[in-house]
């Protein structure tokens, strides 16, 4: 199963009332070697206790990488070799 197919059965889980030990339970009867972590259950649950209840991954944000953005920060470092991080953001 995939992650995406787990996240419906926590929500499953869930939404019949049972806690975070009883999904866990459950999942690991059923899948007893692919069953989400512990945390991956309580983090799920914790989403939808807050009324998320999207299945769904929110995916990390894309970083913007252009050559334009890598030489702009080459030159800042180039004329200032001590230029801290914080000021490079």
């Amino acid at each position: 199963m995939d992650k995406k197919e787990f996240r419906v059965l926590m929500k499953y889980c869930f939404l019949k009332g049972k806690n975070t030990v009883q999904a866990r339970t459950w999942l690991d009867a059923e899948f007893p070697y692919t069953a989400p972590a512990k945390s991956t259950i309580k983090d799920w649950y914790a989403k939808f206790s807050r009324g998320e209840m999207s299945t769904e991954d929110s995916e990390r944000p894309k970083e913007v990488v252009t050559d334009e953005n890598i030489k702009t920060i080459h030159k800042m470092i180039l004329n200032d070799r001590k230029l801290k991080l914080n000021d490079i953001s």
